[in-house]
């Protein structure tokens, strides 16, 4: 496996298991509750994080993808273990699919869906990134959830 990939993939790892120790345990009213407008609940970023996953390494190894980015933002769910589930599943995909990224595949030119072009390392980045940034976001909109009702 390519050195970088295993750096991601290992950084990966821990940040659906902090996923997984943020969402276990929480209710169906926690896991579907959005603070305000134009917010994202947790059900909601965890399936976009996972369509998002699923696109961006398709797209490093220059795979057709299929995506509807729609749809992510009007998930819910009935229960944690869906969620559990869905990070499971992205564990899955992963690691199915870093041993097939080559030194080409990240330094090669690589378009997303939205016409966005970047080289594959770029987009292995920032599929880091945006995993870290949407579990800060789950984070906080747990605690805020916990707190509502203190105010």
């Amino acid at each position: 496996m390519e050195p970088t990939v295993k750096t991601a993939r290992e950084h990966l790892k821990l940040t659906r298991d902090a996923y997984r120790e943020t969402i276990r345990g929480m209710d169906q009213a926690a896991l579907n509750w959005t603070p305000g407008p134009d917010t994202n609940s947790a059900a909601v970023l965890v399936v976009h994080i996972a369509g998002s996953e699923g696109e961006l390494l398709r797209t490093i190894r220059g795979l057709p993808t299929e995506r509807d980015r729609d749809a992510e933002f009007r998930a819910t769910a009935g229960a944690d273990a869906e969620l559990l589930a869905k990070l499971d599943e992205m564990d899955a995909f992963f690691e199915e699919m870093a041993p097939h990224i080559t030194a080409d595949d990240l330094a090669s030119p690589r378009t997303r869906w939205n016409g966005t072009t970047n080289t594959g390392l770029y987009w292995l980045l920032h599929d880091v990134s945006h995993l870290r940034e949407h579990l800060g976001h789950i984070q906080l909109t747990n605690q805020l959830y916990e707190r509502r009702s203190t105010r």
